[in-house]
């Protein structure tokens, strides 16, 4: 998908609307993982997808051939220059609270993960065949289903 412009500041325009769009998904999205729901964030995720490839391909575009919006008028190219530094600290604001959140999510992991590992650790002492002691580690587990779940 692509901007279809008519002009160089139409093209600036739809440009400057979907980088804001894109700032505003991108920042609710930080704000989940910030306040501990990023549960919240999957409901931005596909039309932040959508929109990221299209702002991806745009920029490429632009990139490419900067004819595209050197005739934009310049209170429209300054305008999309504001936009695209607010679209700038957002991303980086999104990458602190993502990084958080996975810091947070491998600590609950690994402590979980040694605490297993600390419990099949411990010797049990079971009784074996003829009802002599038996001390070696068990590596079976005893698991609970609940169909309700």
């Amino acid at each position: 998908m692509a901007i279809a412009a008519v002009d160089a500041d139409d093209r600036v325009h739809q440009l400057t609307l979907l980088t804001e769009r894109l700032t505003d998904l991108i920042a609710k999205e930080a704000l989940a993982f910030e306040t501990h729901r990023p549960h919240e964030a999957a409901q931005y995720v596909e039309e932040t997808a959508k929109l990221a490839n299209v702002y991806r391909h745009e920029s490429m575009r632009v990139r490419a051939n900067v004819a595209l919006v050197e005739a934009a008028r310049p209170e429209l190219r300054q305008r999309l220059l504001r936009a695209t530094e607010a679209f700038d600290a957002v991303l980086a604001r999104q990458a602190r609270a993502v990084s958080a959140a996975k810091t947070v999510t491998e600590g609950l992991v690994h402590a979980v993960a040694q605490e297993i590992a600390s419990q099949r650790a411990a010797p049990a002492t079971t009784y074996g065949a003829g009802g002599m002691v038996n001390d070696r580690p068990s590596m079976g587990a005893a698991i609970t289903l609940n169909r309700k779940a």
